[in-house]
């Protein structure tokens, strides 16, 4: 058996587990040790493929298998992973554990609730592993409903308003998904004399220079859409807001990466010619997402608006990595979506536990919170450094490994776009240190706080889990840049046969 199918057996088994089994504390553990299982799985297919490359396997793809599903249409399950996939697949596991962990004290519809989180872990290790873009789009596709239903069932404030927009929002880039994939399966018919789905196969075919473009638009936009790209990004502060914390965690943490790996993966890597032209649009569309976030992130006082804006200018640095084209971006774009996947979700986790707590989330009614829950307090301020970028933690070598690949392409144009996403930072540090230290320094300004309990046993299980990677990637980038440089380096090949970038 392909151990790729293991990452989608262990949450089907806990799925249906979890269905059986009576509710109550028994569901929760059953998820909990499933998601476990699902760590435990892909840091060891890590080490393996590691191994793997290090004894010799050049493969684009290693771990490949593929079971037919529709062979009218040639669908099939195709399973595959470079570093890409894999740095992806780790911070999913990653997260999808601390989600659980942090929702321990959930009591309403327990059973349908962690149903749905796993649910959640399946669609990304599908999306993630999978070669064959129908595959993908369907698993990309499975993401949307639990989001929806994990809002409007357990969510708080406008929830079904919330809900109901952001499932029509990422339906609307789902349908741009399909049309740019479609065009892409009929267009390999015509110039490579066979109709595929297969992101490899697709790869070798050389599509004219306008159908690129056309197709390269539908699928930026199409993906641009799930990372929250402006001015589509509408969606993520109202579904941030109203969202449970382990649905805050996922949807900033993972789900917006499905946007920014397929515009990596599929857009930029399929269609080269295309996003050399017309990536320009994008770098502007990214750079007024990094400024306009980081300023609307000022005016927040509601603490998960205020991470919800930071994660619009956070993406922004995503989509301006892939767009710039070069190597070294890609990297940093590939960086910037683990660091920020790892940090919002910390974020995400630590607001929750205190609004658990506190009852509010209003920066300016908070005060003192770390002398009451010392732990908490310590999560938000740890979360919060890695946001602005301080040295020793993943937004640090991230980003700055992004702004040196996004200098590298030369041009005016393109230098003014990247002084531009540098300047956020001291915009980015204002609404960091402010929202330090209106919700946790300084003297409590309400008496009920002084009864408030600091962290359980699961949430500090959590935060230590999330900190370790983001203190780790900190200090070792290269475990991230080893994993990934050779698989960057492939896709920015594509581009030399076009033009010296």
């Amino acid at each position: 058996m392909n151990i790729l199918l293991l990452l989608l057996i262990i949450p089907l088994i806990s799925v249906a587990a979890v269905l059986l089994v009576p509710t109550g504390k028994s569901t929760k553990w059953i998820a909990l040790m499933g998601s476990i299982i699902q760590l435990a799985a892909a840091i060891g297919i890590t080490l393996y493929y590691v191994n793997c490359r290090q004894a010799g396997d050049t493969a684009q793809m290693l771990f490949q298998s593929s079971y037919e599903w529709f062979a009218p249409l040639k669908i099939a399950l195709s399973l595959g992973v470079d570093g890409i996939s894999l740095i992806m697949i780790l911070l999913t596991a990653m997260v999808v554990v601390a989600g659980i962990l942090v929702s321990w004290k959930i009591d309403k519809q327990v059973k349908e609730f962690f149903f749905l989180i796993i649910l959640l872990s399946l669609s990304a290790y599908g999306f993630f592993m999978t070669t064959n873009l129908f595959v993908l789009f369907f698993f990309l596709e499975v993401a949307v409903v639990p989001k929806y239903l994990l809002i409007g069932m357990w969510g708080s404030g406008k929830k079904e308003y919330s809900a109901m927009k952001l499932a029509l929002m990422l339906m609307f880039g789902s349908t741009l998904v399909l049309l740019g994939i479609s065009g892409l399966y009929y267009m390999s018919g015509q110039y490579g004399g066979n109709y595929t789905w297969n992101i490899s196969e697709l790869s070798q075919i050389n599509l004219p220079v306008e159908v690129q473009k056309i197709l390269y638009v539908l699928l930026f936009v199409g993906f641009g859409v799930f990372t929250a790209m402006f001015p589509f990004h509408t969606w993520a502060p109202d579904g941030h807001s109203s969202a449970p914390t382990a649905a805050s965690m996922f949807l900033a943490g993972i789900s917006m990466k499905l946007g920014g790996y397929g515009i990596l993966r599929v857009a930029t890597y399929l269609l080269p010619a295309g996003a050399q032209e017309l990536s320009w649009i994008f770098i502007i569309l990214a750079s007024i997402a990094i400024l306009y976030g980081a300023f609307a992130t000022l005016m927040q006082k509601d603490l998960k608006y205020m991470n919800a804006y930071s994660s619009v200018s956070h993406c922004g640095f995503v989509i301006l990595g892939i767009a710039m084209v070069t190597k070294v971006a890609f990297t940093g774009a590939v960086m910037q979506m683990v660091s920020h996947g790892i940090m919002t979700a910390l974020f995400f986790a630590s607001i929750g536990m205190i609004y658990d707590r506190a009852h509010t989330r209003q920066a300016d009614e908070l005060g003192g919170m770390l002398k009451q829950i010392p732990f908490i307090g310590t999560a938000f301020i740890i979360s919060g450094l890695c946001s602005l970028g301080l040295p020793g933690l993943s937004g640090f070598v991230s980003e700055m490994t992004l702004f040196v690949g996004s200098w590298e392409r030369t041009g005016l144009f393109y230098r003014i776009a990247t002084i531009m996403a540098c300047a956020s930072i001291v915009v980015t540090a204002v609404y960091i240190l402010r929202a330090i230290g209106f919700a946790v320094w300084g003297s409590i300004r309400n008496k009920e706080f002084l009864l408030l309990k600091d962290a359980t046993w699961s949430e500090r299980v959590a935060v230590i889990l999330l900190v370790a990677g983001i203190v780790l990637m900190g200090v070792a980038p290269f475990l991230v840049t080893n994993l990934v440089d050779a698989d960057t380096s492939a896709i920015y090949s594509r581009f030399l046969s076009i033009t010296t970038i």
